[in-house]
């Protein structure tokens, strides 16, 4: 078996790169494709969480098993692996030691296909709520599909705030941070959230017509990005599963609100998605384990 570390995995794969096979990924499931079960998901307490992700899809060579954890104790708090298997004999064949770098790309790359779904063509003014990696690589997400001129960041730390702020700088046209989260939702276009809170930080009151929303952290039953007003007043609330996302993310669990479509479905035509230039959308994302199949076997491909 053949064990990757993540400067090769670093240098053989980029956010572009996992754009298209991601959303070939996502239309697959939503045709009713291959399995992507409930993931496995562990809190830790306070220290952290695990999360255990497995995914297979027919016509592919393998199917995939990852390990996430998210814990506070390590800098950067993600890590993982993503174990790859011969669909055919079900042996390993790979080991993809990446740090939680695949996630994190294949998260953004899921953010680039929502965005390029479902935003406004003419967006051009990004709002993000967090800080971290997932929150930078989201930004770029939407630069890659939309025409974007200026990023607005907050976040609860304002030392990290102005990090991401330097940090985008030299990617993303125009930078700034808000004071408050209201402050940086009430100019954009797009709004972004990546973070791990466990109580809403974006109100469905801010909102405004046109918005997009692409919301990614709230990613198991703990976490709670978005308040029930934010689903309520989407005209097109899609998710990446309708059987999972209700199932596994705090805020949409607790709004008690259906999803209209996936992102699978909008791209397959099903759905119609934006219509008017008015409508305010929202997708809410949590990662599916066929993401990481696609994250893996772009990653292989480019390997020795």
């Amino acid at each position: 078996m053949k064990v990757h570390g993540p400067e090769a995995i670093r240098a053989a794969v980029d956010l572009p790169a996992l754009i298209e096979p991601v959303a070939e990924a996502l239309a697959d499931y939503s045709r009713g494709l291959g399995e992507a079960p409930l993931m496995v998901f562990s809190p830790a307490g306070e220290q952290g969480d695990v999360q255990v992700k497995a995914a297979w899809l027919p016509g592919r060579g393998s199917f995939t098993v990852k390990v996430g954890s998210s814990f506070a104790a390590r800098n950067p708090p993600n890590s993982g692996c993503l174990l790859v298997h011969s669909a055919v004999t079900g042996e390993p064949y790979a080991l993809l030691m990446d740090e939680h770098r695949l996630t994190d790309l294949r998260t953004a790359a899921a953010g680039a296909v929502a965005a390029r779904l479902l935003a406004r063509e003419d967006a051009a003014t990004v709002a993000v709520l967090g800080t971290g990696v997932q929150a930078r690589l989201q930004v770029l997400a939407a630069c890659a599909v939309r025409p974007v001129t200026s990023v607005v960041v907050w976040g609860r730390d304002p030392v990290a705030a102005g990090a991401l702020r330097d940090a985008l700088a030299g990617e993303a046209r125009e930078v700034r941070v808000a004071a408050t989260g209201e402050e940086a939702v009430s100019g954009a276009d797009l709004v972004i959230t990546a973070t791990a809170a466990r109580e809403p930080i974006l109100r469905g009151a801010w909102l405004r017509p046109g918005q997009h929303v692409t919301a990614v952290g709230a990613d198991d039953p703990t976490k709670a990005e978005l308040d029930a007003g934010c689903f309520a007043r989407a005209d097109v609330l899609a998710v990446d599963s309708r059987e999972l996302t209700p199932r596994t993310a705090g805020d949409l669990r607790a709004s008690g609100i259906e999803p209209h479509t996936e992102l699978g479905e909008l791209l397959l035509g099903r759905h119609p998605g934006r219509v008017a230039a008015e409508q305010i959308t929202v997708a809410k994302l949590i990662g599916l384990g066929v993401q990481d199949l696609a994250a893996a076997e772009t990653v292989l491909s480019r390997l020795p």
